[in-house]
C-alpha cells in the first residue's frame, strides 16, 4: 500500500503545516553540481521528506511533539549553477526569517548551505556556525571552482571567523593554512576524550547556525554518502553535543546536507529525518 499522507515533513496534516501558522520552515534544496565522487544528493531532500512521513512524531527525551509548533515544507529550489543557487537560497531564508520562521535547510551537496548561513548572519550578530563533518571543506578553491562543496567552510568562514568544526578525519595539505586547528575536534581526538562536548561548546558564540553534513556519522550508520570516511562518530555522540549546544546556546538556524539515497537501503534515509526532528525537539521543547 503506498503512503497516502500528505508529501511533507512529517507527513503533516494542513492544521500543522500551513505557511501561516507554522514556527518551523523546511526548505529543499536538491542541488548536486559540484559533487566530486559519488553524485546522487540532489534526490537527498525528498528521501528525508518520504522517510519523515513515516516517523513517530512523539519524541521520548524531550517528552513533546514539536510537529504541533508547525511545520511548513517549502517548495524546492532549482538552480543551473552554484552561484544562483546560492542567491535563490539567501533570498528565501531571508523572507523567512522576515516572517519569523526558524529555517531548516534540505540539501543536496554542502555548498546549499552558503545562502543560508550568510541569510541567518545578516539577521544574527556574532554568529558562530558549528559545523558537523568528516571533511575539513576549507580548500580555497577545488578544481578551480570556489564555489565546490569542497570549499563550503572556506566561504563561511568569510562571514564569520567562529567556525566549530567536529568530527573532522580528513584533510587536504592545501587546506591547512585556513583551518584553526584550536576550533578543530577531530574525530580520533574526540574517541580519548571526554570533555570534548563541554570545550567544543565553550568555543562558539551566543548565537549559533549548525551545519550538519551526514558524512560526520560512521559509515557503519551512514553508508549513503557521496563521500564516506571511516571512523565517524555515533548516533548518540552527535545528540549528546546537539542537546548540549541546544540548551546552552541560541539555535538560530540549521542545515542538513549531503545525503545520497540508496535505493536498497532507506535506514540513512529515516536517519537524517530523525535528527532534524530531534534537534528541533531539543529547540523547541524548552
Amino acid at each position: 500500500m503506498k503512503n497516502k499522507l500528505p508529501y511533507n515533513f512529517g507527513g503533516l496534516p494542513r492544521k500543522y503545516s500551513n505557511y501561516k501558522n507554522a514556527n518551523i520552515v523546511i526548505l529543499p534544496v536538491p542541488f548536486d553540481k559540484t559533487s566530486s565522487w559519488i553524485k546522487g544528493s540532489d534526490k537527498g531532500p525528498r528521501a528525508i521528506i518520504n522517510a519523515s512521513r513515516n516517523m513517530e512524531l512523539y519524541d521520548i527525551e524531550t517528552a513533546s511533539e514539536v510537529y504541533t509548533k508547525g511545520i511548513y515544507t517549502a517548495e524546492e529550489i532549482s538552480a543551473g549553477n552554484s552561484r544562483k543557487m546560492i542567491s535563490d537560497v539567501r533570498t528565501r531564508v531571508d523572507h523567512f526569517l522576515d516572517d519569523g520562521k526558524f529555517t531548516v535547510l534540505l540539501g543536496g551537496e554542502h555548498m546549499v548551505s552558503l545562502g543560508s548561513i550568510e541569510a541567518h548572519a545578516g539577521y544574527f550578530n556574532n554568529m558562530s556556525i558549528l559545523h558537523l563533518d568528516a571533511h575539513s571543506d576549507m580548500r580555497d578553491s577545488y578544481e578551480g571552482d570556489k564555489y565546490s562543496h569542497a570549499c563550503i567552510m572556506a566561504r563561511a568562514k568569510e562571514i564569520t571567523n567562529n567556525v566549530v568544526s567536529v568530527g573532522i578525519r580528513s584533510s587536504d595539505a592545501s587546506e591547512m593554512g585556513n583551518i584553526d586547528k584550536s576550533n578543530v575536534f577531530y574525530a580520533s581526538a574526540i574517541n580519548k576524550s571526554k570533555d570534548w562536548i563541554r570545550k567544543a561548546a565553550g568555543k562558539l558564540s551566543r548565537n549559533v547556525y549548525i551545519s550538519i553534513d551526514l558524512d560526520v556519522f560512521d559509515p557503519s550508520i551512514m553508508p549513503s554518502t557521496g563521500t564516506p570516511e571511516p571512523g565517524g562518530l555515533g548516533w548518540y555522540e552527535v545528540l549528546d553535543l546537539l542537546e548540549y549546544v541546544t540548551k546552552r546556546k541560541n539555535i538560530v538556524g540549521f542545515d542538513v546536507v549531503e545525503l545520497c539515497p540508496s535505493k536498497n537501503n532507506a535506514a540513512p534515509d529515516f536517519l537524517a529525518a530523525k535528527l532534524i526532528y530531534k534537534l528541533l525537539s531539543f529547540k523547541f521543547a524548552g
